[in-house]
């Protein structure tokens, strides 16, 4: 009975980090895979994407489906996977709407993780050796250099998403680069994260109730593809970076921590609090909207509060809250 309870918490458990990561990965500027990192399984993630190879399929061809599943610890990879598939269509949402109302103190909480995280990783690195201390720059300048791009314009192309999929998987295998940042820079993130992904809730709800006038919606089916494609760019990146990863950890496992905790630390610039909206505009100096109306941001001015109001007070108290967080799974990990 205490052994099944005991199941049944581990797996709940392992579906909430996986909406923890995937709610992180679709924040601008925040890493799925800082969540891995400071959830304790970072690697056991990146070391079972990486039983996803020609051996696992030989095995489910010649052994059936159980083996496979074994084989690739599919009860980890199955939970972690519908947990972030869950945030996609419930966290995500909410995110979206508390980024739209509130969001300083959405970028003040996940600043104040990201500082949470740094501590975190760097306070069991060990001796901190010249040639580490490289690396961990040459991560940070990274970062950095990333994090001050300005964004490409959208591209539907199905080559181009397919692309973007491989790249934006990044934040779930590389902890400091921000998938969902990335694709802000390559100019698709509101076509991949938002409209295709609100066009698949929008069709389900609409099968359920035996409706499906979508096959005539051209813009519809044109989305649906476009998510399809996106997400079998996903999993290939996700199963071919996490082969790269898991090679790195297992020979150069210093080195590759200093890059990744520079990378954290050069993606601060991104999730800094204090930043203006810069439109793009056209000729006449009018804001540009894009296909669905909305105003097109060309890039963020980033400042530091002039004056000590509720607000800026309000923001550094959702920074402490934000360290805080990271800070109390450290200690919940210790008891």
């Amino acid at each position: 009975m205490i052994k099944d309870r005991r199941t049944f918490y581990d797996n709940i458990w392992l579906i909430l980090k996986g909406l923890a990561m995937g709610a992180a990965n679709k924040v601008p500027g925040v890493s799925g895979g800082v969540v891995a990192f400071v959830g304790g399984f970072y690697e056991e993630f990146i070391y079972s994407l990486q039983k996803i190879n020609a051996k696992a399929f030989v095995l489910l061809y010649k052994r059936g489906f159980k083996r496979f599943y074994q084989y690739i610890n599919g009860k980890f990879l199955g939970r972690l996977i519908l947990g972030m598939v869950i945030s996609y269509f419930s966290v995500s949402k909410i995110l979206d709407y508390l980024i739209e109302h509130f969001e300083l103190y959405v970028w003040s909480a996940f600043f104040g993780m990201i500082i949470g995280s740094i501590y975190y990783l760097a306070k069991d690195f060990g001796a901190w050796k010249k040639k580490y201390i490289a690396y961990l720059l040459c991560g940070i300048i990274a970062g950095l250099s990333i994090s001050f791009l300005e964004p490409a314009k959208e591209n539907d192309h199905l080559i181009f998403v397919f692309f973007c999929g491989i790249i934006g998987v990044s934040g779930m295998t590389l902890p400091g680069l921000s998938g969902s940042f990335i694709l802000i820079l390559l100019g698709n993130y509101v076509l991949l994260l938002v409209d295709s992904v609100n066009a698949l809730f929008d069709t389900l709800a609409e099968m359920v109730q035996g409706d499906f006038s979508f096959l005539q919606n051209t813009l519809r089916v044109r989305l649906l593809k476009v998510l399809a494609v996106f997400s079998l760019g996903s999993l290939v990146g996700l199963v071919s970076l996490s082969h790269v990863l898991g090679y790195l950890l297992k020979h150069f496992k210093n080195i590759t921590y200093a890059v990744i905790i520079g990378f954290i630390i050069g993606s601060l610039g991104v999730v800094w609090p204090w930043k203006s909206k810069q439109y793009d505009l056209d000729a006449s100096g009018n804001i540009k909207f894009d296909a669905n109306g909305r105003e097109i941001i060309s890039y963020y001015e980033r400042f530091f509060p002039t004056e000590f109001s509720y607000e800026t007070i309000w923001a550094i108290l959702f920074t402490i809250v934000g360290i805080l967080i990271v800070l109390s799974l450290d200690w919940y990990k210790k008891d």
